[in-house]
This record gives C-alpha cells, sequence and structure tokens, in this order.
C-alpha cells in the first residue's frame, strides 16, 4: 500500500470510497465552526441521523395504541428482539438463532457463566488476559467466590512477556494445555481494550475444547468492528455491548451467542425468565418453564423497546454497507493512520497494537511515557475526540462507518502542528 501524507491523497481516497456516502448519515459533535474529529466510536459510536425517527415512531405507537402497540405496532414489540436476528447473526458469524438482544453486557456475562461455569471435579479454574476490562475482571471474581473459591488460585491470568505490550498466541495456547486438567473455561476479550490487540478466538476456543474446556469471549471492542465466524469457530458462548462500533446509544441493551448445541438443548441450565419461555406457551402462565430454542432462552424479560431502537436504527447501515466490506476499509483506515503517526517526529510515543493488520481491530493505542494526559488534553483543545487511559494510552479509533481519510489526516495535521 502506497500511502501519501497529503489532503490532496485523503480527499481523492474518500472519493473513491463507496463508504464514503454513509458518513453523511450519522452527526458528528461539533468544533468552533465546523465539526470535530471524532475517533472514539470505541467507547461510544455516534447518533445515526435515522434514530429520532425511529424513537418517534415507537413513542407514536405508544401514544396511540397503548398496550395494542405490542401487536400492531409499525414494528410491534412482542416480535421486538427478533427484528436484531438477521443483522447481528451476519455481523457475528452465526446463525439466526444463535443471537439475541437483552440487558447489558455485564448483566450478560453473569447470566453466562451461571449457564457454562460448572467447576467440579478439580475443574475449577477461569482463564482471562492479564489486564481485562474490569467489568470483566469483576465478574470473574465474584463469579469463583459465589462458587467459594480464592480468586488469587481460581483465576488464570496470561500477561505478555516482559518488555512486550500484547500477548503472543503462543503463550495463551501454551497455558491452556498446561492448566487442562483444572481448566473449567477460557474467558478472553475479543480484542484487549486497552492494547487494541485483536485475539485469535478459532485458535484460543479450539485449545480450550481440547483441555476441556469451555471457551467464552467478551466481544464489546469486536462487534461492528471485525466480522466473527463464531458459528464455525465453535465458540461456545459470547456477549457484547452496542453502543460502540454499533452506535446503539449509551446503555443500549446487548448482545449474546450461544452455540446451537446448547440453544437447542432445552435441560441446559439457565436462569429462566417469561420472554425465554417457548413463544407458543407463553401466554398459557402456566407453570414449568420450556425454553425457546435458540438463544432466545435465555431472554428474562420483555423486549426493552427504547434500549433497543437506536440500534435497530443504525443496524439499517451496517446492512447496507456490510462488515466485510466495512472491514476492508478499515484495515487501509487504520494503515493510514499508522503511516501518518509514524511521520511524527516530535511527540515521544510508541503504538503498542500490533502492528499485523489481523491482530487488531479499528484501534491505533498511543503509549507515552511521560505527558500523555496533557497531549490528550491538547487534543480535545483543538477538536480531537479520542480518549485516554491510564497509564499513558491515547485509544485512537477511525471507524470505518462514519470515518473519512480526511478525518485521519486532519488528526496528522493538528499533532504536526503541536508543541
Amino acid at each position: 500500500m502506497i500511502f501519501e501524507a497529503s489532503l490532496e491523497y485523503a480527499r481523492s481516497t474518500d472519493k473513491t470510497d463507496p463508504l464514503h456516502q454513509y458518513r453523511s448519515q450519522f452527526y458528528f459533535p461539533s468544533y468552533k465552526d465546523g465539526e470535530a474529529i471524532y475517533f472514539c466510536g470505541n467507547s461510544l459510536g455516534l447518533q445515526p441521523k435515522n434514530v429520532r425517527n425511529a424513537i418517534d415512531q415507537e413513542l407514536n405507537d405508544w401514544k396511540n395504541l397503548a398496550v395494542g402497540g405490542y401487536f400492531k405496532a409499525k414494528t410491534p414489540w412482542l416480535f421486538y428482539q427478533q427484528y436484531f436476528r438477521s443483522s447481528l447473526s451476519a455481523i457475528m458469524g452465526c446463525r439466526e438463532d444463535e443471537v439475541t438482544v437483552m440487558n447489558a453486557l455485564t448483566v450478560n456475562l453473569h447470566f453466562l457463566m451461571l449457564s457454562f461455569y460448572k467447576p467440579a471435579n478439580g475443574r475449577y479454574k477461569i482463564m482471562m488476559e492479564a489486564g481485562a476490562f474490569p467489568s470483566d475482571q469483576y465478574a470473574v471474581e465474584t463469579q469463583v467466590k459465589f462458587y467459594g473459591y480464592q480468586p488469587e488460585d481460581a483465576i488464570i491470568e496470561i500477561a505478555p512477556r516482559e518488555g512486550e505490550h500484547t500477548l503472543r498466541t503462543e503463550d495463551i495456547l501454551k497455558a491452556i494445555d498446561e492448566n487442562r486438567d483444572s481448566l473449567a473455561l477460557v474467558l478472553f476479550g475479543g480484542i484487549n481494550y486497552y492494547t487494541g490487540q485483536l485475539y485469535d478466538i478459532a485458535a484460543i476456543t479450539k485449545a480450550a475444547h481440547t483441555a476441556g474446556a469451555i471457551a467464552g469471549f467478551d466481544l464489546a471492542h469486536v462487534a461492528g468492528n471485525v466480522p466473527m465466524h463464531l458459528h464455525d469457530w465453535d465458540v461456545d458462548f459470547a456477549a457484547w455491548c452496542s453502543y460502540k462500533y454499533l452506535n446503539g446509544g449509551p446503555g443500549a441493551a446487548g448482545g449474546v451467542y450461544i452455540h446451537e448445541r446448547y440453544g437447542n438443548n432445552p435441560q441446559q441450565q439457565r436462569l429462566a425468565g417469561w420472554w425465554g419461555n417457548d413463544e407458543r406457551v407463553r401466554f398459557k402462565m402456566e407453570k414449568g418453564f420450556i425454553p425457546q430454542q435458540g438463544a432466545g432462552g435465555w431472554q428474562l424479560s420483555t423486549a426493552q423497546v427504547f434500549n433497543m431502537v437506536s440500534l435497530k436504527a443504525s443496524l439499517k447501515w451496517f446492512d447496507a454497507a456490510g462488515i466485510h466490506n466495512l472491514r476492508a476499509k478499515s484495515l487501509d483506515l487504520t494503515a493510514y493512520l499508522e503511516f501518518l503517526l509514524k511521520q511524527l517526529k516530535h511527540f515521544d510515543f510508541e503504538i503498542i497494537t500490533p502492528s499485523d493488520p489481523q491482530q487488531r481491530g479499528a484501534q491505533l493505542s498511543l503509549y507515552f511515557k511521560e505527558f500523555g494526559k496533557e497531549i490528550h488534553q491538547k487534543m480535545a483543545d483543538n477538536g480531537i475526540i479520542v480518549d485516554y487511559r491510564e497509564p499513558g494510552v491515547i485509544r485512537v479509533a477511525p471507524a470505518p462507518l462514519y470515518n473519512s481519510y480526511e478525518d485521519v489526516y486532519q488528526f496528522y495535521k493538528i499533532l504536526r502542528e503541536l508543541e
């Protein structure tokens, strides 16, 4: 790939980008008389412009139909969770009945671990990456305590080698094999939130199964960022949020994937609720839980319509653009960002995200040994919206659905002119 550090190159590339048209479907925060440079979709995606009409539709149906909206709304609420299956199955690489939308990410992780973490017969340990997102750490910590284990014994954290920032796949697989007799669950983030490293989910899953363990993943930084093949990779379960790359809005309902071998097994242990019961007998109001087939059998409560409607609006653009097309642009856009960052000589930073494009998504993490917070503040003062994570990392994430090559160039130009 031959890049150029020029505005002309960026604009000409945008003109030939078939996905550039989707940029106009999103609102950008304002800065002075124009738009801010927004590279923070890994924390909160932008608002799609079709969200307001979508919410207004549900408000009007509530106003005009009241309880009748469950059956007579434009998108009947009774089946609301089903409207996401086609889009999310394409994004996550699974069958439509293996995915559903419900609750929030950490809530779903707890529910899924209650189904799939079953310590017994000397198998009680959970393996995860060191430095996982705090919610994952807390969830795993309290789960092992729930069964009477001590976290320092029951949790195996895999850390990078000394002097390195990211994990080597070979070290993960070796650790799984070495703990094969005591390992019950491997629970990794698909992408590490801090370094931006994309893990080899297929290899980790295979190793976990060979060791006799369950393989689960927190895909918060993967969903809508990198195409998955969860069914073909034989992943047991996964959960994600919808407010990052999927643009579902703050606190949007989370997503869940459960492999069909569990979803089609009515005896699979789970916590039950009315909305997970077989729809054919739900309104008989009888004792005895009969789970729906598929991931829907893990649903608990009535669909959160107003917490799902923005995601539904955003997924329209994922359907139109195509997740594999978005990934192709993302690889190029992130590579362009990397190229431009390497032109900057007056900042002392290191890109700790893997240089191999297949081991990262849309995010590059810039590690500043000194003055990271001050540099982040200078970026904010100049209309750049990125985020800072201790110690010393500024995360930069150009989302291919709405970010442009010119955004990336202008980011570089501003940094070049900063002292």
